[in-house]
This record gives structure tokens, sequence and C-alpha cells, in this order.
């Protein structure tokens, strides 16, 4: 019996030595993404191809649903690292937040999201939004702004409707609310497969570029994890490299674990989609012109109480 007892402090003490360690452990990094869409796929590459595990980090991948969503994870503590637009760093600094989140590394520079309508149309062009309704997203997200923009550029009046959280767009669009919605893939084709709509145009087509997603954290953990985020963006480099350097169906195949839901041909051709519209940058760098373009573009919207300065929430070590 005392045997039993003194194994069972062993193996307790093991297991609690274990869980401290782990949550001691730098190098555990939880990160949460704004949405699970190929859109992202140097992410998945990375994870597929052990880029972060290279690097000495283990990273584990939470979906949290909008950007306001992954700046609350990241604020309360909950995750170290946010993938969402960086407008999302731009709210919380004006908010006068002391320890405000700072984007440290570019992943997509433009909206990746495509526009679904209800009907088939050959030659889509913007002036057939002009009085539709299209459910847009979370009002000041990068998407609806993106959108709202375009449409004000081209002189173009619709309803965008952003009423409807991030995560219902689709149901609501097949429940038969809007003339047309932007989805992310593979949310897009399965709309469209499944005979509900059918896309006509892809949104970052209309937008420019911007930073339109990013990597950030906390200027606290950034400042005393500067390695940390230098791994990070190396892996993620390794992530975009593999992209521009490799066929679509290469892609395709190491992205199949991510979305089993997905056929390889349908992986294949959203890929190829993503590098049409030239959505993904070929550095981690986010370039100034394209941060400083985005706020242009909040601006526009009403919704910039004042410009930040690009050295105060971008991170270029």
């Amino acid at each position: 019996m005392k045997k039993l007892l003194i194994l069972v402090i062993v193996f307790l003490a093991l297991v609690f030595g274990a869980v401290m360690m782990n949550k001691n452990d730098k190098n555990m990094i939880k990160v949460a993404e704004v949405t699970h869409s190929v859109f992202y796929a140097p992410q998945y590459i990375a994870l597929e191809e052990g880029y972060f595990s290279e690097y000495g980090l283990n990273v584990d991948i939470i979906l949290t649903p909008g950007a306001d969503k992954v700046t609350a994870a990241l604020l309360s503590g909950d995750v170290q690292i946010g993938l969402c637009g960086s407008e999302a760093s731009i709210y919380v600094y004006n908010q006068g937040e002391k320890d405000y989140i700072v984007n440290f590394a570019g992943l997509t520079k433009r909206d990746g999201s495509f526009l679904v309508s209800r009907e088939k149309i050959d030659n889509f062009n913007i002036n057939m939004l002009e009085g539709k309704h299209i459910i847009g997203g979370r009002k000041g997200g990068m998407p609806a702004l993106t959108l709202e923009w375009a449409l004000k550029q081209n002189g173009v009046n619709a309803n965008v409707d952003t009423s409807i959280e991030y995560g219902s767009m689709s149901g609501a669009f097949i429940s038969g609310i809007g003339d047309y919605v932007t989805i992310f893939e593979p949310g897009a084709s399965k709309i469209e497969q499944e005979g509900y709509g059918y896309i006509v145009s892809a949104v970052g087509t209309l937008g420019g570029t911007v930073p339109y997603t990013v990597y950030n954290a906390r200027k606290s953990f950034i400042d005393n994890n500067p390695q940390v985020i230098a791994n990070f963006k190396k892996a993620i480099q390794k992530g975009l490299d593999f992209i521009h350097n490799n066929t679509n169906e290469d892609i395709a195949n190491k992205l199949l674990k991510y979305f089993p839901d997905t056929s390889l041909n349908d992986l294949v051709i959203m890929v190829d989609n993503h590098k049409k519209i030239d959505s993904w940058y070929k550095d981690t760098i986010i370039p100034e012109n394209d941060f400083m373009h985005m706020q242009d573009i909040i601006n526009e919207a009403g919704l910039l109480d004042k410009y930040v300065n690009y050295n105060d929430l971008v991170y270029v070590k």
C-alpha cells in the first residue's frame, strides 16, 4: 500500500511538473485565426511542413471568428498571437489601450473574399451592384470596409449589410437574405456547389493593396519574446515561399488535411483563384504604403479617430 502511494505521488508530481513546464514554455504559442480559409494557406503549409517546429515553436491554431473576437482573445491573454485584419490594432490603439496590439508579419495583401450572387452573371462589373443588398460582414471590419470603399470609388450606391455576425453570413444568404454576399473559401465554392449562388467576382480586385490579414500580438509579448516573434516570422516566410514556388496541385495536397470536407480538385481551383488575384505577400514585411492606404479606407468610412504612425503599430525587426 505504501509503495502504491509513493508511486501515485511520483506520478502526480511528474504530471504537475509537465503541466507547469508547458505553462511556462515560451515556445508554446496559441494563435487565434479570424476564419479558417484557404486564404491562409501559407500558415497551414508552415504547420504541415514542420516549419514552426524547425524553429522550435509548438503552435496551436484556434478558430476565433471575427477580428473583434481575435482582439479580445489577445487582450485577455487567452492567445499570444492573432491572425486578423490590421485595422483591429488601430482601433485598440486609438482607444488608449496601454498594452496595445502591434502587427509584426503580413500574410495577405488584399481582400480574399469572393462576391456571390443569387444569379449567374458571366460579365460582372461593379456597377451591377447599384441598389443591391449585400451581406458584407461586421461594421468596421476589413471585408465590409474594402467593399464600401470600392463602391464609393466607383460611384455605386448599394446597401452593405453589416448587421449579420461573420459566422452567420453564409447561412443568412442561403436563407434568402440579400442579393449578394462576400464569403471566403471554401465557403464561397460550397454555396455555388450546393446551388444557392454563383461566384461572380473577387472583392480583392476592387479594394487595392492593404495589409489585409496580419499576425499581431500585444506590445508586451513582442517586447518580452523577440526571438519567438523572429522564429514565427521565419516559419511563415517559408510558408509564403512554398506558396510562390510550387504548383497549385502541390499546395492543394498539403492543404487536404486542414480541409477534409473539400476535394483535392476543389482545393486546386481555390488556390488558383487566390493566385490569380495575387492574394499573398512575397514576404512578411508590411509595407508602409499599404498600412496607410488601409487607414485611408477606414477614414473614408468615417471610422478613424486619427491616423496612426506606421512605426507605432508595425514591428519591423
